[in-house]
């Protein structure tokens, strides 16, 4: 097994790291979705009428979107940190990083949409909380998931669960901004030594060839 450097082992925590975030956000949110009957509760609202009760949801599309984000890059993650290690295992002990421009426009988009699903849960959970505040059942967010709801929904542990989805997207999006940023250090570095080899194929070298008196 060739030797590992450390900025191989850090990307490969990167990976490692980025995927248990993807998979995280997206069984949060898929947990809450179930406990509430398969509705979206982001950007809902609640009547209190000394039990809690959906009045409003949102499209269940929503919830659908940023599980979708959060898996598709944990499992874009999983096949960059398969490749490492093989690569580290029976390769040359660096991974080769192949169509550095195009690996930088893809994580670049994969990085706005975890942008987006971040965004969408910080925000549509401050409004299902907001709504929650509003109808005076609990004096916080967390303290309503201690409160009666209707039957139909098991909601012990909807705020906790919707936070470790929050928290997990906002780290996701953090490794990768790190790995965007070690890719465009990589694409400019590639992109100079081609231009120094080429700069030194084009200098003339004096006192090649016989001189002709």
């Amino acid at each position: 097994m060739a030797q590992l450097s450390v900025l191989l082992l850090v990307e490969l925590a990167l990976h490692a790291s980025a995927f248990l975030c993807g998979i995280i956000c997206a069984s949060a949110l898929t947990v809450t979705q179930g406990e509430f009957g398969g509705q979206c509760i982001l950007y809902g609202s609640v009547v209190y009428n000394g039990t809690l009760n959906l009045n409003s949801s949102s499209s269940v599309s929503l919830c659908y979107f940023v599980t979708a984000i959060s898996a598709l890059a944990a499992i874009l993650c999983f096949l960059a940190l398969l490749y490492g290690i093989y690569s580290c295992l029976i390769g040359e002990g660096e991974p080769q990083h192949i169509w550095v421009k195009g690996s930088v426009m893809l994580v670049a988009v994969v990085l706005f949409f975890l942008l987006i699903s971040a965004c969408i849960l910080r925000v549509g959970m401050d409004t299902l909380c907001a709504s929650i505040l509003k109808s005076t059942a609990a004096p916080s967010c967390q303290e309503a998931q201690h409160r009666p709801w209707v039957p139909q929904y098991r909601a012990e542990r909807f705020y906790d669960n919707l936070y470790t989805a929050e928290a997990a997207a906002w780290v996701n999006f953090f490794f990768w901004f790190i790995l965007l940023l070690r890719l465009i250090v990589e694409c400019f570095s590639k992109t100079s030594s081609r231009n120094d080899t080429q700069n030194s194929e084009r200098t003339p070298i004096i006192g090649d060839g016989a001189f002709m008196p």
